[in-house]
């Protein structure tokens, strides 16, 4: 016989001694109930279901209209000792049978929960209502009422032998931990109002111990004991840590807060649910906007929980993560922090930074991503043999967690590969997809389609595009294999500035470093993410690096004079809280662990201090006659119908690369419509209505002489 059965047997025989001592008190007290019960108790069976059917027979018989005969209001003396002697003889029996190890459920309960013996009696009393048919006819001989068929204070207070008046405060055992329920209509006095008993302490009394099922709507399980991945180095000492300072917690101090800060909740999960493993307890969690926002419900459900935490090894996880209270100026009125200040047990709170308001003792405990090598090791173990090269390529990209990196490699091992598409190319492809940021209304997603040859710039701009393209990609090696991360301390972030007139090619070169790079290119929407409001500014920047972080995504933001320019003198608060949202972006911008681009019209608007910590500055200048004639040369498709189209006549009108792609555009429709090839004269034609559209003059001799030279060619 296992443990548990032996000790469920064993309660199963102390509470049938229990509930024989109770009718034995019961029977005693009912000696001097009321006439009815002693005429029903003289004539019933001995069994007490017989004795409940016996009692409301004679009920029935009592509301009838014939008068009930007399019977004396005492029992005979000979059944009162023995009533007596059945009360000593049972307590002997329970006596006895609590002598296990462990204790029987109900005085595991009131070491527990700090009842006295009375307040223990008082809570078996009620139980028995639900354990013991006979109770209910026992409870009204007893008080003497046929109308009290149920338990009560007044009943307590005469039936057991060292009664105690505080037990019916609010603040006793019996009522803060919710043990009993008191049904107290109207003006009823409290002293002859029914009690009922809990069902989760009656089922606990009985041994079956389960969360309250008023909790579990609120609450998911975090993890699975014995189910849970090795951990990496550096997040089991975090656990370790965690375990450390729970087992070493001052005498008497029951509450703990473990503050666990970062933005990445599957790695706070693992790291809890393995503290906890380690601590013999299961963690629930509980998401913040299922808090109760009544102060009465938020009383009743810190209650119960503090009342389970000592029924049951349970931890809470309180989920703050991303929720709109999630920041340490919270204050103490928030749900949360009301909350954590009537617990008394282990708790998680999953934040992003530490709460600063908290009175109760707390713990803040950093937690990331498993590092760089780690993320290596973890591709290898999750791959096998499959691993090839790929391993230290994606961890130099992604920022994955440990549950992401096993996913991503057990679908691409069950997924068949192909010479089009080999495993580490759907590794790459999975990775895009599970680290696609979230940037809502922020950011603008663009598909690159530009290549190294469709752009046409300088020698020394596509240099430094190509070098811009080469740090991305090879980062992970410099950082870690060749040890400059030990050697930095501002971060990893590669930073570039794109500079010139409208139309000139930065978003294309934007594009071109996505595609050669394989990433996601975001345009950045400064109207959404610049606010007029205090703090809303600093809050979207956040949100936009947060997102973007995990998948190193290019973060491309057109126009950014708007917000990077000069940093302006302190004359109010909004100039004071404007550089400090500037002073965030460019920390954020040297640990984004991928390319933030800046492209700008204005050069000379930006901060020197700005400039200063940017990698990179490309120029692009407006394009020369060479540079327009080959951009003339690729803007047509290859699939376009032309027909003599004359380049060096097209390179003489005065228009940038996004100019002249609005022009092959819009002659392309043209031609379209009147079925004919593209011309030089029907380009020419597009392009006086585009010089027009940006206010330019025009030399209709020029366009003149050009159509000759183009009807000639």
């Amino acid at each position: 016989m296992s443990a548990l059965a032996s000790w469920q047997d064993n309660n199963a025989h102390y509470l049938s001694a229990a509930l024989a001592w109770l009718r034995a008190r019961l029977e005693r007290c009912a000696g001097h109930g009321q006439e009815t019960f002693a005429l029903a108790l003289a004539q019933s069976p001995s069994q007490p279901e017989e004795q409940s059917k016996s009692f409301w027979k004679q009920w029935v018989r009592r509301s009838s209209p014939e008068p009930a005969a007399k019977t004396p209001t005492l029992l005979p003396a000979a059944r009162s000792h023995e009533a007596g002697d059945r009360v000593a003889q049972s307590a002997a029996v329970v006596a006895a049978s609590a002598q296990t190890d462990p204790p029987p459920a109900l005085i595991m309960l009131g070491q527990r929960l700090g009842l006295s013996q009375f307040e223990q009696e008082v809570l078996l009393l009620c139980a028995a209502m639900e354990l013991d048919m006979g109770t209910a006819l026992l409870c009204a001989r007893a008080q003497g009422d046929p109308n009290r068929p149920y338990p009560t204070f007044a009943l307590a207070l005469s039936l057991f032998d060292e009664p105690a008046w505080d037990a019916l405060s609010p603040e006793s055992p019996l009522r803060y931990w919710r043990l009993i329920e008191i049904n107290q209509p109207g003006g009823q006095p409290l002293t002859v109002s029914p009690l009922r008993a809990d069902e989760r302490i009656v089922n606990y009394l009985k041994g079956l111990n389960y969360l309250d099922d008023r909790l579990t709507p609120l609450l998911t399980p975090l993890g699975v004991a014995g189910n849970q991945p090795a951990l990496p180095p550096s997040q089991q000492d975090t656990v370790e840590m965690i375990v450390r300072h729970v087992k070493q917690r001052p005498a008497g101090q029951d509450l703990l807060i473990i503050q666990l800060l970062g933005a990445d909740a599957p790695s706070k999960h693992l790291v809890a649910a393995r503290a906890v493993d380690e601590l013999g307890l299961r963690a629930y969690q509980l998401p913040v906007s299922l808090l109760p926002a009544q102060a009465g419900d938020l009383e009743t459900f810190a209650r119960l929980w503090d009342r389970e935490s000592m029924l049951l090894p349970v931890a809470l996880y309180v989920d703050a993560l991303g929720s709109e209270i999630d920041q340490p100026q919270a204050g103490q009125s928030s749900p949360v922090n009301r909350l954590l200040g009537r617990l008394g047990a282990v708790v998680f709170l999953d934040t992003r930074d530490v709460w600063p308001s908290l009175s109760q003792p707390t713990l803040p405990v950093d937690v990331a991503k498993p590092t760089a090598a780690e993320q290596q090791a973890a591709w290898r173990a999750a791959l096998g043999e499959a691993a090839g090269d790929a391993p230290p390529l994606l961890a130099s990209q992604f920022n994955l967690d440990l549950p992401s990196i096993q996913q991503i490699a057990h679908q691409a091992l069950t997924e068949p590969a192909t010479g089009e598409r080999p495993v580490s190319g759907q590794l790459w492809d999975a990775c895009l997809a599970i680290t696609r940021p979230r940037l809502d209304i922020l950011a603008q997603r663009i598909e690159p389609k530009a290549t190294w040859d469709d752009i046409v710039l300088a020698a020394a701009e596509i240099n430094l595009l190509r070098q811009i393209a080469a740090q991305v990609a090879q980062r992970s090696q410099v950082y870690q294999a060749w040890g400059f991360a030990q050697k930095m301390s501002r971060g990893f972030g590669i930073s570039a500035l794109f500079a010139g007139d409208s139309g000139v090619g930065k978003t294309m070169a934007a594009e071109v470093i996505a595609k050669d790079l394989r990433l996601s290119l975001y345009r950045i929407d400064l109207s959404a993410v610049v606010s007029k409001y205090i703090g809303e500014t600093e809050k979207n920047l956040r949100r936009l690096f947060d997102a973007a972080e995990d998948g190193g995504a290019i973060l491309f933001f057109d126009e950014a004079d708007a917000l990077f320019g000069k940093r302006s003198e302190v004359k109010d608060s909004h100039d004071r809280y404007a550089n400090i949202e500037i002073n965030y972006l460019l920390q954020r911008m040297e640990a984004y662990r991928g390319l933030a681009i800046l492209a700008t019209n204005m050069k000379s608007a930006l901060d020197p201090a700005f400039m200063r910590r940017l990698r990179f500055v490309v120029n692009f200048p407006f394009p020369g006659a060479a540079e327009r004639k080959a951009i003339w040369q690729k803007v047509f498709p290859a699939e376009t119908p032309t027909e003599g189209l004359d380049f060096d006549s097209l390179a003489r009108l005065n228009l940038t690369g996004g100019n002249i792609h609005s022009v092959a555009l819009n002659a392309a429709f043209t031609a379209a419509e009147t079925g004919t090839p593209v011309t030089t004269l029907l380009v020419l034609d597009t392009a006086r209505t585009e010089l027009r559209k940006l206010n330019r003059s025009i030399n209709e001799l020029q366009f003149r002489r050009q159509a000759s030279a183009g009807r000639a060619g």
